[in-house]
């Protein structure tokens, strides 16, 4: 689904598994998207696989309002929070 079809909730959470795809690299991609699209709720995102710890440091130091998850419970917890303003 495309982040802008998303724009009308209130939170958007991703789940990646990087196997041979490198998790900073698909961060950078998060973070150009969030930017280009102007995604104005809180971007829940969890990385797993190659350079993921890279990957959600590159999220957490952008300045967006993008949260690095580390597990899918986590992210689950991370989208209530964020939805309920905690």
């Amino acid at each position: 689904t495309p982040l802008h079809s998303e724009a009308s909730g209130t939170a958007v959470r991703v789940t990646l598994f990087g196997g041979l795809a490198r998790c900073d690299l698909i961060a950078a991609g998060i973070i150009g998207a969030v930017e280009e699209v102007g995604v104005n709720v809180p971007v829940v995102v969890r990385l797993e696989g190659n350079n993921a710890e890279l990957g959600a440091k590159k999220l957490a130091d952008s300045g967006l309002n993008i949260i690095a998850a580390k597990s899918l419970t986590d992210a689950a917890q991370q989208v209530v929070a964020a939805v309920e303003g905690k």
